[in-house]
C-alpha cells in the first residue's frame, strides 16, 4: 500500500536513494529541519519521517523536539537515519523520540522493514 514519506535529509543523492528504493510510496523531499517544519503544515497526513541527524539550519534532533510538541504531528513516527551509528547516538535519538534508528550505509531492507513495522 502506497505511502506518504517525509524525507529529511540534507545529501540529494540519498534523495534520489529513497525515491528508487521506495517506489511506489509518495516521497516528500526536504533538505533541512526548518523547511520539513514549514513543509509538514501542508502534509501533515504523513505517514513516516525519514531524518537524518547532521544538517544545516536545523538539526535532525532539533526537529525532532519541535515536533514531538505538536499534538497533529507528535503522532507521526520518525525513523532517523544517520552516520552517527553509536550507540550513544542511537539512544540519545530514541530518548528524543524517534520510533527507530538506521546507520547509514543501510540496505533498502532495512528501511522497507521499519515502514511495514511503523505504518
Amino acid at each position: 500500500m502506497k505511502k506518504k514519506i517525509l524525507v529529511v535529509e540534507d545529501s540529494k543523492l540519498v534523495h534520489r536513494m529513497y525515491d528508487l528504493m521506495l517506489r511506489p510510496h509518495e516521497i516528500v523531499h526536504c533538505y533541512d529541519g526548518q523547511e520539513a517544519l514549514q513543509t509538514l503544515t501542508n502534509h501533515a497526513d504523513a505517514q513516516l519521517i525519514l531524518l537524518d541527524l547532521n544538517m544545516p539550519r536545523m538539526s535532525g534532533l532539533e526537529f525532532l523536539a519541535h515536533i514531538k510538541q505538536d499534538p497533529v504531528f507528535s503522532k507521526i513516527p520518525v525513523v532517523i537515519v544517520s552516520t552517527e551509528g553509536k550507540e550513544e547516538d542511537t539512544q540519545r535519538g530514541l530518548d528524543a523520540g524517534a520510533a527507530a534508528y538506521i546507520a547509514k550505509p543501510f540496505q533498502r531492507e532495512d528501511i522497507v522493514d521499519v515502514i511495514r513495522q511503523l505504518t
